[in-house]
């Protein structure tokens, strides 16, 4: 079961304020259900097993349920990537990362907090198990971008899908 990523707000509001800074300056701001846990890391290299090549990742802010196991979502906005298909040669490159033997089912146009988006859909493994994803694209102000990515075990509680839908309803660009 894929996020549906809606673009129409939701009737309940998600709790937790936060905004994604870069150098300072904020980028973007959503909000974190109840019962759900953020982290924040900044910027590292990582290096994929069996390969030297490390791959910068900037600040990502997780976002994972509380009582369950199973979901994961996450946000960037990678330095130098400024369109829809940047964005997608990024996702490729820490693809891998996120999800094993990943095969994208759709790709659309959506609209997230008013500005244009492209959402991706698909499924995958991690960790030796079975999971669907979602990759949200949404185009923000001054050349950047910020990259949502979904991830989730098949059997997810519908209430933890219906709180992803309402942290996209939250999601706003800093102006």
């Amino acid at each position: 079961m894929a996020a549906s990523v809606a673009s129409v707000p939701s009737l309940t509001l998600a709790e937790m304020p936060i905004t994604y800074k870069d150098e300072g300056r904020a980028l973007f701001h959503l909000s974190v259900p109840d019962f759900w846990t953020a982290r924040a890391g900044g910027a590292r290299a990582v290096t994929p097993s069996g390969s030297d090549e490390a791959r910068l990742i900037n600040r990502v802010i997780g976002l994972t349920p509380v009582l369950e196991d199973g979901i994961w979502m996450g946000f960037i906005s990678p330095h130098g990537v400024k369109t829809f298909e940047q964005s997608l040669d990024y996702l490729r490159g820490v693809g891998p990362f996120l999800v094993n033997d990943a095969e994208v089912s759709d790709r659309n146009r959506i609209s997230v907090g008013g500005l244009p988006a492209e959402r991706l859909t698909g499924s995958g493994r991690r960790d030796g198990k079975a999971v669907n994803f979602t990759a949200v694209v949404v185009d923000l102000p001054r050349d950047r971008v910020a990259i949502a990515v979904v991830v989730m075990e098949a059997g997810v509680s519908p209430d933890l899908v219906s709180d992803v839908n309402t942290v996209f309803a939250s999601f706003r660009a800093a102006r």
